[in-house]
């Protein structure tokens, strides 16, 4: 239990640096001008990678399977899924995970006392 628990930690805190984080500001602002500038190849992809670092549940599918390669993968240890197959649902486990976390956060956030 505890190590499914603190692999949600890691999911939220790896989406939570790279989206939110201003160490990969400069990153993110990078992707986002190439994919603008019409001018240079491959701003397609520059678009798609822009979107998944902007984007809170979109790059915690993708941290969520990356975390499945390099820590472990709960859907393969908890129930048995084949590995490769394992990696597309650890994805959808982070991304729901960290949309549950992100959801509780915010409601706190919403709901705090103010001071009169």
């Amino acid at each position: 239990m505890t190590s499914i628990l603190t692999w949600f930690i890691l999911s939220y805190g790896l989406m939570n640096i790279m989206v939110f984080g201003s160490i990969f500001q400069g990153l993110r602002n990078f992707f986002q001008n190439w994919g603008n500038n019409k001018l240079l190849p491959f701003n397609g992809i520059a678009n798609f990678i822009s979107g998944i670092l902007s984007c809170p549940m979109c790059f915690s599918f993708h941290g969520g399977w990356f975390l499945s390669l390099t820590v472990f993968s709960p859907t393969f240890v908890f129930f048995g899924t084949p590995l490769l197959i394992s990696w597309f649902f650890d994805g959808i486990l982070s991304s729901g995970a960290v949309w549950a976390i992100n959801a509780i956060i915010e409601w706190f956030e919403e709901n705090r006392p103010t001071k009169n």
